[in-house]
Formats: C-alpha cells, sequence, structure tokens
C-alpha cells in the first residue's frame, strides 16, 4: 500500500497506531468474542471501555471534579442548537441574550442557528467587506450585561484562526467554547470555561461522536423544547447511557486518549505541533508564491490555509500533491485556496514532506 498523508480537516487522520490495535480488536474485543460494535452499550465490556475514556480525558485535559464529560451525538453543528437550548433557561428573560464573538465560518454557523432560540448579540466580528483573518481586540467587544453565556469559537477549520487567550467576562458570565479542531493540541485551563464541547472528528475519532465538557451548576437549565436525548442534566444523570451513545467511536476515541498519554501528554503534543506550524508557515512566508491572509498572532497550529499567487495554478498544484501522496490539500468550498490540516496525528515527516513540495513546485 503505497503512504500517505492525509491533510484532510475532518474526518480527518487518525493515529496509525489506534488503527492497527483497533483493526486487530475488531473481531474479538480481549477474548470476549464480540466486536465493540456488536456490544451492548450496558454491558460490563463497553462500560469498561467508556469508564477508561472518560478517566483518561479527565487526566489530559485536567478536567476539575465539579465538571462532567458527556458523550453525545450530533456533532458541532448539533451542538450549535442543543448549547443553547441547555443553557438559555440561565437568563430569566426570555428570549435569553447570548453573546457572539465572529472570527470565521464556524462562530458565524453557532450565531445562526442559536438565533432560533435566544437573542443573539453580534459582541464582535469583522468590519462589512473584511474577511476572517484576525480576532477582533477584546476593548471592542459589545458584551451584554445579562448575557445567558459568551460563546467563541477558539479554532476556526475553514479560515484558519485562533485564540490564544481566554477571554474576560462581566461577573460570572460563563463562557462556551467549541473546540472541535483544536481540542487536545494545546493546554486548556478547563476552569476558565462554562462549556467546552467538540466534534471528535477533527483530533480525536471518527465523526458520529460529540464531546462536551460542562461545569455542573449549568446542568437543569435546559428549556423545556429541549429533546431529552440532549438534555445534559438527562445525559450527565445516566453517565451518557440515557440513549444508545455512538459506541464505536467512544472506543476510537479512547485508543486516541492513551496514544495521547504514550506520546507524553496534551503538553508534549503542543511543543510537537508548535514545531509543525512553525514548519509550514515558514515556508509559506518565504516568499510570495504563496499566501496566508491571517494575522500572524491569530494563526491556527492546527488548520492552515493558504492562496498560490497565480491561482490558474491551483489545479496543477493539486495534481501535483496527490502524485507525492499528499492528500486533501484543496480549500473549503466557500473560501477556495488550500489547506492544510496537521492534526496530532499528523507526524512532523508528513508535514516535511508538504514544505519539500511547496518548494519545489515554487521553484517550478
Amino acid at each position: 500500500m503505497t503512504h500517505v498523508y492525509n491533510f484532510s480537516a475532518g474526518p480527518a487522520v487518525l493515529p496509525r497506531e489506534v488503527l492497527e490495535q483497533a483493526a486487530a480488536e475488531m473481531l474479538d474485543w480481549h477474548g470476549s468474542g464480540m466486536s465493540v460494535m456488536e456490544m451492548s452499550h450496558r454491558g460490563p465490556e463497553f462500560i469498561s471501555i467508556y469508564e477508561d475514556a472518560v478517566r483518561n480525558l479527565r487526566d489530559l485535559l485536567g478536567v476539575p471534579a465539579n465538571y462532567k464529560i458527556l458523550f453525545l451525538q450530533g456533532g458541532g453543528i448539533g451542538e450549535n442548537a442543543i448549547v443553547p437550548l441547555n443553557l438559555a433557561g440561565l437568563s430569566m428573560a426570555q428570549p435569553a441574550t447570548v453573546d457572539f464573538v465572529r472570527t470565521g465560518s464556524w462562530s458565524t454557523k453557532s450565531f445562526q442557528e442559536a438565533a432560533r432560540y435566544v437573542q443573539a448579540n453580534l459582541a464582535a466580528g469583522p468590519r462589512a467587506g473584511e474577511g476572517y483573518t484576525s480576532i477582533p481586540p477584546q476593548e471592542s467587544w459589545q458584551l451584554s450585561k445579562d448575557a445567558a453565556y459568551l460563546h467563541i469559537c477558539t479554532n476556526e477549520t475553514i479560515d484558519g484562526v485562533e485564540f490564544n487567550f481566554v477571554p474576560t467576562v462581566q461577573g460570572d458570565t460563563p463562557i462556551v467554547a467549541d473546540m472541535s479542531s483544536h481540542i487536545l493540541s494545546r493546554r486548556v485551563d478547563v476552569s476558565k470555561y462554562g462549556v467546552i464541547f467538540a466534534g471528535a472528528q477533527k483530533n480525536i475519532g471518527p465523526a458520529g461522536l460529540t464531546i462536551v465538557i460542562v461545569r455542573e451548576d449549568l446542568l437543569g437549565h435546559a428549556l423545556p423544547i429541549c429533546p431529552s436525548a440532549f438534555d445534559w442534566k438527562i445525559v450527565a444523570d445516566h453517565d451518557s447511557m440515557y440513549n444508545t451513545p455512538p459506541t464505536y467511536g467512544i472506543y476510537i476515541a479512547g485508543l486516541t486518549f492513551q496514544w495521547l498519554q504514550k506520546q507524553g501528554g496534551v503538553a508534549a503534543m503542543e511543543q510537537r505541533n508548535i514545531e509543525k506550524a512553525r514548519l509550514l508557515y515558514d515556508a509559506l512566508d518565504a516568499d510570495d508564491f504563496y499566501q496566508n491572509r491571517v494575522a500572524p498572532d491569530c494563526r491556527s497550529r492546527m488548520n492552515i490555509p493558504f492562496f498560490l499567487r497565480d491561482e490558474s495554478l491551483n489545479d496543477k498544484f493539486l495534481a501535483g500533491a496527490k502524485a507525492r501522496g499528499l492528500l486533501q490539500l484543496k480549500g473549503h468550498k466557500s473560501v477556495g485556496g488550500m489547506r492544510a490540516s496537521i492534526y496530532n496525528a499528523m507526524p512532523i515527516e508528513g508535514v516535511q514532506a508538504l514544505v519539500d513540495y511547496l518548494n519545489e513546485f515554487a521553484g517550478r
């Protein structure tokens, strides 16, 4: 089999060691005679898988004891509705006001979806006609006095903008952070956030699994219209087993958590990710043949969009990359250009192979 490097933004590359273990255990998990896909979610075999995954994730992120870790279906787009349905009850006024900072395509989707259930206030965003290339200075944010929560997307998968700070809020307003595309790639002080959620298909496992980390005092505030399967209080009370969870996704996530621990944990991965991102950005910045349009202090370590100076060469660039085994480099259809997603499972050898190709193609 030809070796390739997969730069897809999601579903994305998984650690080879994880895939090999899953393949070895496909027909018989630990002598049970069953595949994990065949197990009852309430049986002792799967409960042990689930409990290990929760424990290891709590250890990797340093999740405080007063936070619940939930495994749900729905993905990031699903959570854009599930979050306001769970937290709008924090406000005495209905509809509740929720503040949003728009820094890219995903925070925009969150804003638009939440507006169906709450009064969505655009606290900050780009000026008219500007693209998403930076994070507005916090002193320019127009935060509400009585917001139920503040929503941010800490890493924009499509636009390549990443937060490098935790926002300051008024009073005890909880911060809700969509960390889908950089969770477990850098250290995070979970206690600074009320809720962290992430789709698994970037840095954790297969599509279909969503992880929610929620402070306990934020449970029990769901609107009456919130489906019971997505009411965080109900899900927490049943240890994510109120309905059948995405069992195989949880299993793969658990293997990924074990792999991360073997790599030295999140702190060690952060240093690797800094090195990988620096290598790629240095190559893109070397001359004006390629262009990254994101402000340097907001550049994502995970998702790196770039453009060729002469975009008539795009198809030729992609064809040459594919011939080299460098896959999924085409940018999102909404922005065009190219994008390299270099998640935890992407080895530095893959980034170096891409850099070598960038240099060769520009030279030709």
